[in-house]
């Protein structure tokens, strides 16, 4: 049986019966819990699924290395720069309405991704489906926090980590198993396998706006406010200037225009940041307002969120090359390799509310530590067992890593959150989820464009275990900073 969107109603004063000039208060029941956590999910899997669908779509559409970085880069671009924005349009116009359009719009993109005649058409598809994400996903975290309260949120929270951790592993994992399954050879041929990854997307955003029409209910800011346009602009442009130099660069050659953006960052970020300062000031409600980022328990989460993310990124995109190109394996056995993460982190997140309500923070430090130890296993494992390396030989590694991953996401996830007043939801879960989503968007290109960049000249191995370090020390930095982290998670 279906589940409706749940009000519940209060008094407006006491004597005043029920009923009569009530207000009536969102409660995002189940089911609708289960739905935003689709929403979620989408996005971060379709971020990592084409990770080891490249080699096919390579082949088939004959794309060149600049243009599959692009596949890669466009949407995570797209999706970066306009989460804020599609967080304030949440508050504005509602939630749930945002929503629904944002899934489907997702679901259009994917089926024009799935149908792409050639390369071009697949990078303009996936820049859409960027666009579309971010008009989905920050009403997750909006949603969750104006219709939960107390130890519902705390639960919708952890549950909201744990899902966008394992989205981004099993992205990888899915993307493996349908490429190799290829269930639509019999209509797109060889294409079938990397034409699977957009178009199972469709069905499943179909599946979510029914359930999303019938169980998430309707929320929107008080006092919302009108888009900062100088504010979205500017922020566009710096996360332009950082991240399309450096994941194009390599490919093509590093070449002028490379540098000149990247010596231009510098200058748009400042101006990003005084714009939105002089509008704080005026009492306006700037895309990112600085006077958010008082917050101390938003600011240090983020923090923590930044190397983490720029660990957790890099790491997918790379051992998803090294699998399949140093260790010959296919697309199914390089997903499935990292299945062990995937199961160790579930676990991790379903004990986290449980560990956080007795260690409060610390709970992030010994994820930290956890994940360290992780990462080293992986090193020691890859520098004596290569090229003889299986799916057991990783297993230790990849297993103990996603222990502490899970220890770690969720909680600073719910960190991050906490002190952020509901009227400002959409804004807040738009400045952490542009933050993640920046970040995995660089790891990829610092991390990728440094194993690949070694690969030639040092060997695969070589590569992979200077690249595992450099996350190490991501890991240690993680790790340090939890020190700094409010002992109470809220």
């Amino acid at each position: 049986m279906s589940e409706s969107p749940v009000l519940t109603k209060t008094p407006a004063a006491t004597g005043t019966p029920v009923g009569r000039h009530d207000r009536t208060t969102p409660v995002l029941g189940r089911l609708g819990l289960f739905t935003v956590l689709l929403g979620a999910a989408l996005p971060l899997i379709d971020f990592f699924i084409v990770n080891v669908a490249l080699p096919t779509i390579d082949h088939d559409l004959d794309a060149g290395p600049a243009l599959l970085e692009l596949v890669v880069a466009g949407y995570g671009l797209s999706y970066a720069v306009l989460l804020v924005l599609g967080g304030r349009l949440g508050d504005m116009a509602g939630r749930r309405r945002l929503f629904l359009i944002g899934m489907a719009a997702f679901g259009l993109t994917s089926l024009a991704c799935g149908l792409a005649p050639d390369a071009w058409t697949l990078v303009g598809a996936r820049v859409a489906q960027g666009a579309a994400a971010a008009l989905m996903l920050p009403q997750v975290l909006a949603t969750i926090q104006a219709a939960t309260a107390g130890h519902r949120r705390a639960r919708a929270m952890s549950l909201y980590g744990a899902t966008a951790g394992l989205s981004m592993v099993a992205g990888q994992i899915l993307g493996g198993v349908l490429v190799s399954a290829a269930p639509l050879s019999s209509v797109f041929g060889e294409s079938a396998g990397w034409r699977s990854v957009f178009l199972v997307n469709v069905p499943v955003a179909v599946v979510g706006l029914v359930l999303a029409a019938r169980s998430v209910p309707e929320t929107r800011s008080d006092r919302p406010a009108p888009v900062d346009v100088p504010g979205t602009l500017l922020l566009a442009l710096s996360l332009v200037t950082l991240l399309a130099p450096l994941t194009e660069g390599r490919a093509a050659g590093w070449p002028l225009w490379t540098w000149v953006s990247l010596g231009l960052f510098p200058f748009t970020a400042f101006a990003f940041y005084r714009v939105e300062q002089r509008a704080d000031a005026r009492g306006q409600t700037p895309l990112v307002p600085p006077s958010l980022l008082r917050l101390e328990s938003l600011r240090r989460g983020l923090m923590l969120v930044v190397p983490f993310s720029i660990g957790f990124g890099g790491f997918m995109f790379v051992i998803a090359v090294a699998l399949q190109q140093g260790l010959r394996m296919g697309p199914a056995a390089a997903g499935l390799s990292l299945a062990p993460m995937a199961a160790t982190f579930f676990a991790a997140s379903l004990a986290g509310p449980r560990l956080v309500r007795r260690f409060g923070s610390r709970v992030v430090t010994a994820g930290g530590i956890i994940q360290g130890v992780g990462v080293v296993v992986l090193v020691l494992t890859v520098w004596r067992g290569w090229p003889d390396l299986g799916l057991l030989g990783l297993l230790p590694g990849v297993a103990i890593a996603g222990l502490g991953q899970g220890l770690q996401l969720p909680v600073l996830f719910r960190i991050v959150l906490s002190d952020v007043p509901a009227e400002r939801a959409g804004v807040g879960g738009g400045v952490m989820t542009t933050t993640q989503q920046a970040a995995l968007a660089l790891g990829v290109a610092t991390l990728g464009t440094l194993f690949l960049a070694l690969a030639p000249a040092a060997g695969m191995r070589d590569a992979l275990v200077v690249t595992l370090l450099v996350q190490l020390a991501a890991v240690v930095l993680t790790t340090l900073l939890s020190l700094r982290l409010p002992r109470a998670v809220g």
